[in-house]
């Protein structure tokens, strides 16, 4: 699943800006994301959106931590993007018509299109994703709990997914075990400002109910 995003015309802004300059090849970017001046890190966090594999999600969940607020939201972005491409061809444009699909309320289709992309390219964690969120907003909790354990079994620093996990949680009202994955969610992606603020709240209301038991 992927969290709400807080300011997404500002990223896209500063998401032009970074790609307006000079394209960066793969290798490039690499290099621009570990460079100590920030217009360099905002170039390299962009670009590996574009050019970046599944080899250089490290980097990116690093840069999640930058100094610099925009970098970090480039790399967000950028994770986003990485996760989305299954390197094959046909695969990634069954992809794009399934985000169609969504897009257009259409729950039932999406579901099928990506169950053929999970059946083609197994090991594409993103195609779980999409379904797990799909399952969830038709309440099909439990298939949607399936599926979020089978992309982070291929993804383990998928926070849309242990954030997934946590909404899935709530709504089954097992506030503990949501915490659990909003916290993991957080270890990996600091930056969920919905996220956090879900916490504190599950803190305060776990708090209260051992205070009821007393």
């Amino acid at each position: 699943m992927k969290p709400l995003a807080g300011a997404l015309a500002w990223l896209l802004l500063v998401s032009s800006s970074a790609l307006a300059q000079q394209p960066l090849t793969r290798e490039q970017a690499l290099e621009a994301l570990a460079r100590a001046d920030i217009e360099s890190r905002r170039q390299g966090a962009a670009w590996l959106g574009d050019t970046g594999l599944m080899a250089d999600v490290p980097l990116l969940v690093k840069a999640l931590r930058d100094a610099d607020e925009v970098v970090r939201a480039l790399a967000e972005h950028s994770l986003w993007q990485v996760w989305s491409r299954s390197g094959d061809p046909e695969v990634d444009s069954l992809f794009q018509f399934g985000l169609e699909q969504m897009n257009q309320r259409d729950a039932p289709s999406a579901i099928q299109t990506f169950s053929q992309i999970i059946k083609e390219k197994p090991e594409f964690a993103e195609g779980w994703n999409k379904r797990a969120t799909l399952y969830y907003l038709v309440g099909e909790y439990e298939k949607s709990l399936a599926d979020c354990e089978e992309v982070i079994r291929r993804n383990p620093v998928h926070f849309g997914a242990l954030s997934g996990f946590g909404l899935i949680y709530l709504n089954l009202g097992k506030p503990d075990k949501a915490l659990e994955y909003f916290q993991r969610a957080l270890q990996v992606n600091p930056n969920l400002g919905q996220v956090e603020a879900t916490v504190e709240q599950l803190k305060r209301l776990l708090i209260e109910r051992r205070k009821g038991t007393i």
